[in-house]
């Protein structure tokens, strides 16, 4: 859930940050539950209701219920709904774009994620590739993000190497939003400081160890204008083009970085980009 936030930084002992690697462990097996429920035929409220479930047998509960009177446990975004989408009645079919944000809270302590998902196959001719490379590249330029987190001196370092692995991707030029943004995490979540997904001419905070961040871009296959729907809460294009959101909360510490909302900190991913993650020390 991208908001701005420019409230002091706050920097996690390791014990804060192996409370929030456990909250973010308990969202990633949410996330793999909604995901394997999010078929043709499901409601974007069934699917809040398995991810209520999933954290509640686990003694988490949720940050977005509530949140400024958000009425769902997940953001259940559709097609040309960028984010923010509110779970209910609404029956996915096959070809739609689903993108699902959210997160969840241990020991007072927040995580937040977001994966997107393509209802079908394109090589099957029931989703269209087009939809399918824009999940993809989001993806990757959170990984791009992820990765330059890990050696970067200061936030805008982020932005950056997101903005730098869209547009070095051929085919059609995918758009970047500019009004919704990462953040930072932990005893709430969002927090200092704003995490930009494009290059803002500026460098930004500091990054010292004790930060925890959602890096979280959101991109389009058209422009990059949106408007509200008069349910105050759910963000759509302008010109209805598609839309993806692909979201980690990740930490740096004194040993290197962790990705706090995936199941192996990261290691799959980031390795190929040479960054190798670090669990959080002990103590």
């Amino acid at each position: 859930m991208g908001m701005l936030s420019r409230r002091r930084i706050e920097l996690k002992t390791p014990e804060q940050l192996r409370h929030m690697d456990a909250a973010g462990s308990v969202l990633a097996g949410a996330l793999d539950a909604v995901v394997a429920a999010a078929v043709p035929g499901v409601t974007t409220g069934q699917l809040d209701r398995v991810f209520a479930a999933f954290i509640a047998e686990r003694g988490a509960t949720p940050n977005f219920l509530g949140y400024y009177g958000f009425p769902g446990s997940i953001c259940a975004s559709v097609n040309d709904e960028v984010v923010h989408g509110i779970p209910g009645e609404r029956v996915l079919a096959s070809g739609d774009v689903l993108t699902v944000d959210a997160g969840c809270i241990i020991s007072g302590w927040h995580s937040d994620s977001a994966r997107t998902v393509v209802l079908g196959s394109s090589a099957q001719g029931t989703a269209d590739a087009g939809d399918e490379r824009l999940s993809a590249i989001t993806r990757g330029a959170m990984w791009a993000g992820v990765a330059a987190f890990a050696e970067a001196k200061h936030i805008g370092e982020v932005g950056e190497a997101i903005e730098a692995f869209v547009t070095s991707q051929e085919g059609d030029r995918l758009g970047i939003l500019e009004e919704y943004v990462g953040h930072g995490i932990g005893s709430a979540m969002h927090m200092a400081p704003d995490v930009f997904n494009y290059a803002a001419g500026f460098r930004g905070a500091r990054i010292r160890p004790g930060m925890a961040v959602a890096i979280e871009p959101m991109l389009t296959r058209g422009g990059i204008a949106t408007r509200v729907l008069d349910d105050d809460w759910t963000v759509v294009t302008e010109d209805g083009a598609r839309a993806s959101q692909w979201e980690h909360s990740v930490a740096r510490h004194d040993d290197g970085i962790w990705v706090l909302t995936a199941h192996d900190g990261g290691a799959a991913e980031l390795e190929p980009l040479g960054v190798t993650p670090t669990p959080i020390p002990q103590g």
